[in-house]
């Protein structure tokens, strides 16, 4: 479900165990990708707290280079 925020946009929306995909703004740098493992915002919005691959945990607050990925059906992504 979209939902709409302030100005008219689609406002970000996860639940915990959903990944956030942070693309990256350099050439030749990887995107990152992270675990929600804690929503800190009202309704699934953001900040969240995020753990990343390594481990490393962190509190981020994604910008428009950031997108939300659903599971579907238990599978990872």
């Amino acid at each position: 479900m979209l939902k709409v925020g302030l100005l008219g946009r689609v406002a970000m929306h996860a639940i915990v165990g959903d990944r956030l995909h942070v693309h990256s703004r350099v050439v030749g740098a990887s995107d990152q990708t992270s675990e929600i493992v804690e929503i800190r915002g009202p309704d699934g919005a953001p900040p969240y707290l995020v753990r990343r691959d390594d481990g490393y945990e962190a509190l981020v607050f994604p910008g428009a280079d950031a997108s939300v990925e659903h599971p579907q059906n238990g599978e990872s992504t």
